[in-house]
């Protein structure tokens, strides 16, 4: 159960992340309510894996599991740049997190 917890709270990530460009810096009310409620969510579904995983992997999991879909979805929502050698990298990363994964 640990890993379904870490795994969700890893795409809360994604979505505090990608919140935070629609607060506009905190100024508009819904996007910043929904940026804060998935920060917290994301957070205590990370408490909760952490009780059972190793808190490196735990935490390397989550934040890669946020980075690359962050940055996978500023590439379609925002048009950030999508070179070879960014998809690469985040390649790189899922690289990192299968194997962590594996490992544990």
């Amino acid at each position: 159960m640990a890993w379904v917890y870490l795994v969700i709270a890893g795409f809360f990530e994604m979505g505090w992340a990608i919140g935070l460009k629609y607060t506009e810096g905190f100024t508009r009310l819904v996007p910043t309510t929904l940026t804060i409620a998935a920060m917290i969510i994301s957070v205590v579904l990370l408490g909760l894996a952490l009780r059972d995983l190793p808190v490196g992997t735990g935490y390397a999991v989550w934040t890669g599991i946020g980075t690359v879909g962050t940055a996978l979805l500023g590439m379609y929502l925002f048009g950030d740049s999508a070179t070879a050698a960014r998809l690469a990298s985040i390649g790189l990363i899922v690289a990192g997190i299968i194997g962590l994964k594996v490992l544990s």
